[in-house]
């Protein structure tokens, strides 16, 4: 996971989470800090990638529209 530790830990003004969740995590020694900033993260990350599918989905459905019309452009290489 690649959480940035650089800048200091803050408390967040306001973060709600479902208190059996809090509690079931307490009783598995889940730390709920560190899961909370890696789901976040997570969030962040699939957040970023369904953006740029959206803003490059033009330039993939060309793509595959170019390799379904031709074929691989190196394909003759290939050895499998």
């Amino acid at each position: 996971m690649d959480l940035d530790m650089s800048s200091p830990a803050r408390a967040l003004d306001q973060l709600s989470v479902d208190s059996h969740l809090v509690a079931e995590a307490r009783e598995l020694k889940i730390d709920v800090s560190v899961a909370a900033a890696e789901g976040i993260a997570q969030a962040i990350r699939t957040e970023r990638e369904r953006l740029w599918l959206l803003e490059n989905a033009e330039a993939i459905r060309q793509s595959n529209e170019y390799v379904e019309r031709h074929g691989l452009p190196l394909a003759k290489y290939r050895a499998f």
